[in-house]
């Protein structure tokens, strides 16, 4: 069987369907079931480190190992098993919502990247346009074999027995709702009627055959989807010239001069020295100066961390990018202004975070100030590296800050920010007896097992037991979960609260 379509860069193509392909649409459409079975039964969590287990095997099953980046593939590969396996042993609401949509980006990132020529420059911003082509070539893959396997039914059908087949169909699809609405009027007007027909097995009228028709289709568009794709990638060296776009050198390239780049950087740095030198009692001082809140005293370092990235460092990363001399004297000039501004910056980001700790002294634990604790780590970590590059001119950055990027997201979802909240919180509460009972009942069940701590320790604090009381109640009259949505924090805190004794003694 042939395949004829036409590829994203104009070029048709001509496919010849092996026994083999037959047997992988097979496996595929196995790995539309499992993805229909994982992700559209209810609330995830068991099935999606099960689905990944699955689609890998698929993966090896049809490359077998013959593989190009190995090393970022394995890191994308091992930070995808991190995410998946957040949902068997983690509740976080937000990378819940966030890892349904990034994993399956990384995923195909992956794939596309280890089936990509040695040479591919993945770092660079043009792969991601080869994903987009990627992804429409499959699509399009799918529809020319939807298309030329309908032909290849009829070929040997003359065209008495099509019209027989269309009449069929029609008279079908107007029989059967005319058939439904006969029946319920008989039953209707004659008991016997109505006996016999409701003696038939009852498993019959419960099936909802609406639901299951819609789920098979969507088990053959995800097969359809997945073979297409994987066909695409597997007659890669057919579908494109050997001078791939993303092989060759940027065609002409922007360049900013250098004594430009000197002056902006002098005047920027001499404000940021003198601000920095003015502020040093409030960067480094325990107490707050200067009559400020708490409050008034963190948001002021919020606004200098978005002043950090926003300008400083698009500042300082197009300026390595764009800025190229020979003279001896004036890149050692770049080289020291750059450093001067990544140390400044550096102050401003240490400053950031002493404020946002001391906020969170006083107020509590939050998600969003744990996550931008983490941001500002990360922002710490690739000024460092750009420090190392201002020096060591061959280092790549882009490349660096992708796979930081990729380590770092990955750590937040191993480490259950959620749990870290809960556990900070509760320490805060030994420390200072203040703890706000309606933020952790805003979390998912990580919240929910840090109420029922707090209960434990202190059973008459405030509101407490009525929102323990509240939450049990909602438990109970939750449906039976499935095991697509097994998750071992949501098992636990769920057995703690039916257990917990809410009564008043």
């Amino acid at each position: 069987m042939y395949v004829v379509f036409l590829g994203i860069g104009g070029l048709i193509v001509e496919i010849h369907l092996k026994q083999k392909d037959w047997l992988f649409l097979l496996v595929c459409f196995g790995l539309g079931i499992l993805a229909e079975l994982s992700f559209f039964h209810g609330r995830i969590g068991l099935a999606y480190p099960l689905f990944i287990t699955g689609f890998y095997l698929v993966i090896f099953l049809r490359y077998r190992l013959s593989f190009n980046h190995r090393r970022i593939g394995l890191l994308i590969m091992v930070a995808v098993w991190i995410l998946a396996g957040s949902f068997l042993f983690n509740d976080t609401q937000f990378f819940y919502g966030l890892n349904i949509l990034i994993i399956p980006a990384l995923v195909f990132y992956h794939l596309v990247l280890i089936t990509s020529p040695r040479n591919l420059k993945w770092e660079r911003l043009g792969f991601i346009r080869l994903l987009t082509m990627k992804l429409l070539e499959g699509v399009q893959y799918s529809t020319a074999f939807c298309k030329v396997l309908f032909r290849r039914i009829f070929k040997n059908m003359n065209e008495t027995t099509i019209q027989l087949i269309k009449r069929i169909v029609i008279g079908l699809a107007i029989g059967i709702p005319l058939l439904f609405v006969v029946i319920v009027l008989l039953m209707s007007a004659d008991a016997v009627f109505e006996e016999l027909i409701l003696y038939l097995p009852n498993f019959v009228f419960q099936l909802s055959f609406q639901e299951w028709i819609f789920r098979f289709i969507l088990v053959i568009l995800i097969t359809l989807l997945f073979f297409g794709i994987f066909q695409v990638l597997h007659i890669r060296s057919k579908l494109r010239p050997t001078n791939d776009f993303l092989l060759q050198e940027d065609k002409k390239k922007i360049r900013w001069d250098a004594v430009t780049a000197i002056t902006v950087l002098i005047m920027l740095n001499v404000v940021y020295v003198l601000f920095a030198a003015i502020q040093l009692p409030y960067f480094f001082s325990d107490n707050l100066l200067g009559g400020f809140t708490y409050a008034s005293y963190a948001r002021r370092g919020f606004f200098e961390l978005l002043f950090v990235t926003l300008i400083n460092w698009t500042i300082l990363i197009s300026c390595l990018k764009l800025v190229k001399t020979k003279a001896r004297r004036t890149r050692l000039t770049l080289k020291v202004l750059y450093t001067l501004l990544i140390a400044v910056s550096g102050i401003m980001l240490a400053s950031a975070y002493q404020r946002l700790s001391m906020y969170e002294s006083a107020y509590g634990f939050t998600l969003d100030r744990i996550l931008a604790h983490a941001f500002m780590i990360y922002l710490l970590v690739i000024f460092a590296y750009t420090f190392i590059r201002v020096w060591l001119e061959g280092l790549t950055l882009l490349h660096f800050y992708t796979i930081t990027a990729l380590v770092f997201y990955a750590v937040l979802n191993m480490m259950n920010v959620e749990q870290v909240i809960v556990n900070n919180n509760l320490e805060r509460f030994e420390q200072t007896g203040k703890i706000d009972v309606y933020y952790l009942d805003s979390l998912s069940y990580t919240g929910l097992g840090g109420l029922i701590a707090l209960y434990e320790t202190d059973p008459v604090y405030p509101e407490l037991r009525t929102i323990l009381q509240y939450r049990k109640e909602e438990v109970n009259n939750e449906p039976e979960s499935t095991w697509q949505s097994f998750n071992f924090t949501r098992q636990e805190v769920t057995e703690k609260i039916l257990k917990l004794d809410l009564e008043i003694n």
